[in-house]
């Protein structure tokens, strides 16, 4: 029983409250008629029973066919409820019925349910209504000392509107940041799992591919040193790669270092921008990029996982352009107007992201013509370790921009 209430909505909760309360009405009201003797006016109680039945009929039916339910309908069948209550109340002794209180229950599910002035709303309702019986109060009940306890039954009901309305709400909405600070954790918890199943595929490809490129950088020198290839200038070049591949090596295993003892260093904007600037010109002569550095004595704090975090954008970006056969990226490097964070902006001239793309930048691997996305999601997650801001978004012509924003260290 437990658990179908779990599955159940918001509205469907409401109707089947409503259902629960229309059977306990009728029980009540055939029972002190029936058993007590008392003299209930029976006509109109059963009146609005049977007209409550049918507004929770209709109720049903009409939002089963509804996909989405706004909170306009939960305020709608709330306020109702006030208002049914509030008939029933006045022809079973108004502001003397000991079930008063029954209206303080639409106010505690609004306060869950709805937003601050849906929940006012219901307040100011449920307190007129409760104002409005006692206004109705014939005059032979008010004498002696009842009309003093009538009124302190009024404010009492005040009050508990006022609590419910706060202690509820607040309650509500600490629940509701528990579960989406725990939905968050889970969410990094499991991005955290992908990326270090990516580091230890990696970690595992460097120790495989170490090995053939030591044993291929050995058998160059051979060949060079007893003559073996006549071709010098192709066994310079085979030495140049395997020489750049063991340096490749060499820079990753550094990298996972400083990654593992969190090891950081103070550097200039301007100097790791000048590092980037040498790695385009030096790997890509064919790109005419066009660089723009207005960064002066600004420091960051960072590892050497930084500059091939920003590379592996830089990299999409040129793949992106000589997809649609453009040789232009535009790098810049400025301070926002905060002045406390450094701005890298990376332009390509490609064809943008789709919609689909745009949900899973950063945050999960997926397939397209231009790759899994595995860079940037690396990219993202080390820019995150140096609480940094990845921002993406589409040109309105052509090509996609790329934004990197970094703390820089106060004085």
């Amino acid at each position: 029983m437990l658990l179908s209430l779990k599955k159940l909505s918001s509205i469907d909760l409401i109707l089947a409250l409503r259902a629960c309360s229309i059977v306990i009405q009728l029980s009540l009201v055939l029972f002190v008629n029936l058993v007590l003797g008392y003299a209930l006016p029976w006509i109109p109680l059963i009146v609005i029973v049977l007209v409550e039945v049918a507004f929770n009929g209709v109720s049903y039916f009409l939002y089963k066919q509804q996909i989405t339910i706004k909170s306009r309908d939960i305020f709608f069948q709330l306020f109702a409820d006030i208002l049914f209550l509030g008939a029933l109340l006045y022809f079973s002794g108004g502001a003397t019925n000991a079930f008063v209180s029954l209206l303080l229950i639409p106010i505690a599910i609004g306060a869950v349910a709805l937003q601050v002035s849906g929940v006012m709303a219901l307040a100011f309702a449920a307190v007129g209504i409760y104002s409005l019986l006692l206004w109705l109060m014939p005059m032979h009940v008010m004498h002696g000392n009842m009309e003093g306890h009538f009124i302190g039954m009024w404010l009492n009901f005040l009050f508990s509107s006022i609590v419910v309305c706060v202690v509820v709400m607040q309650m509500a909405k600490t629940l509701k940041e528990k579960e989406l600070t725990i939905a968050k954790f889970r969410e990094e918890q499991l991005k955290q799992e992908r990326i270090m199943a990516l580091g230890v595929a990696s970690a595992q490809v460097t120790h495989d591919v170490a090995t053939p490129i030591a044993s291929i950088q050995l058998l160059v020198e051979d060949m060079e040193e007893e003559g073996l290839c006549p071709d010098k200038e192709l066994l310079a070049q085979l030495k140049a790669q395997a020489a750049k591949c063991g340096e490749k090596l060499t820079t990753f295993r550094d990298t996972a270092e400083d990654i593992r003892s969190n090891k950081a260093s103070i550097k200039l904007c301007t100097e790791i921008f000048q590092q980037i600037q040498n790695y385009c010109q030096l790997y890509y002569p064919a790109i005419a990029f066009d660089f723009s550095d207005v960064t002066k004595g600004e420091k960051i704090s960072a590892d050497s996982a930084l500059i091939p975090a920003i590379l592996n954008i830089i990299n999409n970006a040129v793949k992106a352009s000589e997809h649609m056969h453009s040789n232009q990226v535009k790098l810049s490097s400025y301070i926002d107007d905060a002045g406390d964070t450094w701005v890298v902006s990376i332009l390509d001239y490609g064809k943008g992201f789709t919609p689909e793309q745009f949900a899973m930048l950063g945050t999960e691997v997926y397939d397209s013509e231009q790759g899994m996305g595995i860079a940037l999601l690396l990219s993202n997650a080390s820019l995150e370790r140096h609480h940094g801001q990845l921002i993406i978004s589409n040109q309105q012509t052509l090509g996609a921009e790329v934004v990197i924003r970094l703390p820089l260290i106060s004085h």
